[in-house]
């Protein structure tokens, strides 16, 4: 950008000099003299306003070659930006898409609102891997500077959502702002990858039933649940702290974290007091899903885990993360 301003003010100052130049020395008006320097520095060929003097001639040449120079270096200026800026979103479109073509168990976040906006920070503090599709500009230009993984397109389209990976994602988000067009992506989500999670916002009731119609798992109303964050943060104002230190992305004291039992653990077909977890200290196993969907509340000691359990644990993030590490860990040869 410096480069063309350089180049404009350069050129403004070839433009003044050649009509003051021509106003005094060959006694022009001044439109006379603005169109005697443009079609002389643009070589556009036009007759002379009237035969120049020996003067007139010498200022001519010195202009045509100094204006010429200065067009010549503008108009390159201006190629190069055009050209480079169209190489640079090429290749790094084809980047980007290479990038998502080798990626799996991945999550699509379709919208990039306010809801969207938030998920995207939520999963970045993870950090796991994820694409955003947007189709605003302005929106995506956001992405941009928050240097996510994004792909420009409709939502709604199932080539958009295959360029995205939706064949071997784990999850999506569907947050776009009109519940009908939600609908319609989730069907073409699922037809396309029966076994993705599906996670939807919706704004009426009406559409939390056509939702779950379509296949969404998860129903999400962003002003019910706001409404009811803000009736308990007046009735159980203690309670919606421990909530927001336990689950905010910025919370580095607490966490509440679920954590999958995986195939082949050491901890599968042993009970909690033989598995070790409790030595990891400061964290409490809050809950256990089973792979049937069963909850148990505060397990006893002596609850086995079975590979595809969701551990729900409360603790500090480096606690948490031994607590993984010790069910990931591969058994004793």
């Amino acid at each position: 950008m410096a480069r063309l301003g350089f180049s404009a003010l350069f050129l403004a100052v070839v433009i003044i000099i050649g009509t003051v130049g021509y106003r005094f020395l060959e006694d022009y008006t001044w439109l006379e003299a603005l169109f005697m320097t443009i079609i002389t520095i643009s070589t556009a060929g036009f007759q002379e306003v009237r035969p120049l003097s020996p003067a007139g001639m010498v200022f001519t040449i010195g202009l045509l070659f100094s204006g010429l120079g200065v067009v010549l270096y503008t108009v390159g200026t201006i190629t190069e930006k055009i050209v480079e800026g169209e190489f640079q979103q090429f290749f790094g479109r084809k980047r980007m898409e290479k990038r998502i073509a080798a990626m799996a168990n991945h999550y699509l976040v379709c919208g990039y609102g306010r809801i969207g906006e938030v998920i995207c920070r939520e999963l970045a503090s993870k950090p796991v891997p994820f694409v955003v599709i947007e189709l605003d500009e302005e929106r995506v230009r956001k992405m941009e500077e928050a240097g996510y993984l994004l792909l420009k397109g409709d939502a709604t389209d199932e080539k958009v959502l295959l360029a995205a990976g939706v064949m071997k994602a784990k999850g999506l988000f569907a947050t776009l702002p009109v519940d009908a067009d939600n609908v319609f992506m989730i069907l073409t989500a699922k037809d396309l990858n029966s076994s993705i999670f599906v996670v939807a916002r919706a704004t009426t009731e009406r559409s939390e039933r056509t939702l779950a119609h379509a296949g969404a798992d998860k129903i999400i109303s962003p002003y019910a649940m706001g409404g009811h964050r803000m009736a308990q943060a007046a009735l159980r104002p203690a309670v919606v702290d421990i909530i927001e230190l336990a689950t905010h992305y910025r919370s580095l004291e607490l966490q509440l974290e679920e954590i999958v039992v995986p195939p082949e653990s050491p901890c599968e077909g042993v009970t909690l007091r033989d598995s070790g977890l409790f030595q990891e200290r400061g964290v409490i196993v809050v809950a256990i899903k089973r792979a049937s969907g069963s909850m148990i509340f505060d397990p006893s000691i002596d609850e086995k885990l079975a590979a595809g359990d969701h551990l729900v644990a409360l603790g500090e993030i480096a606690r948490l993360r031994g607590l993984e590490r010790r069910l990931e860990a591969s058994p004793p040869q």
